[in-house]
């Protein structure tokens, strides 16, 4: 119960202390949102993804390729169940031999198939993945301008957070600037350059913001 106080304590001076500098802000201009600093912030990777340009762009070319592949399945689908109705239709009239090696033959035919499509099926996994890791990479320098704005020295996943203050959460604030620099991905340069104070891009300290 103590333990219990105690931590309630904290988060209530916490929560008072953003309360105060919003206050003080807002009173200075009522139309512009406190910014408040903290060496903590937090950030929903998923969701910068998926509500960016650039993460709806790789989204939508994969799901493109689903349904490319998914269109193929269908037709492979189609013609071996023609072939299949074909053997059995035939068997009557087949010397057993002969009938048990085109049986044969059909059912590697249907496992080679299988297989192929288990390969293709994983390549469009991993592709997901690469350009995961690639817009990883590419934000990460503007997580880092938000750091240095912010006055943080960690960016953790929201999603593993148990209790925040929400003026710590910065997912909404990095998808715009994400968008603002990035665009859909395609374009091959950013810009804002690369700030060489930024931690993100000093040695031994980029794995301080949580991807």
């Amino acid at each position: 119960m103590l333990k219990a106080g105690v931590i309630a304590l904290a988060c209530a001076g916490f929560f008072a202390t953003c309360g105060y500098a919003q206050a003080q802000d807002g009173a200075a201009s009522e139309q512009t949102p406190a910014l408040v600093r903290s060496p903590i912030l937090t950030i929903d990777p998923n969701t910068l993804f998926s509500n960016s340009i650039y993460g709806q762009r790789v989204q939508a070319d994969l799901n493109l390729r689903a349904e490319e592949l998914n269109a193929e399945n269908r037709r492979i689908e189609q013609a071996l169940v023609a072939e299949e109705q074909s053997l059995t239709e035939r068997r009557p009239t087949m010397d057993p031999a002969a009938f048990r090696a085109e049986a044969e033959a059909f059912d590697e035919k249907v496992q080679a198939i299988r297989r192929a499509r288990d390969v293709k099926e994983a390549e469009l996994e991993q592709l997901l993945e690469s350009e995961r890791a690639a817009f990883n990479a590419r934000v990460l320098p503007i997580l880092g301008d938000i750091m240095l704005e912010r006055g943080a020295v960690v960016v953790l996943d929201s999603r593993s957070v148990y209790i925040r203050a929400g003026v710590i959460e910065i997912t909404d604030d990095a998808i715009r600037m994400t968008d603002e620099r990035l665009g859909d991905g395609t374009q091959t340069d950013i810009t804002a350059q690369p700030n060489p104070a930024d931690p993100a891009q000093t040695p031994g300290q980029s794995d301080q913001i949580e991807r």
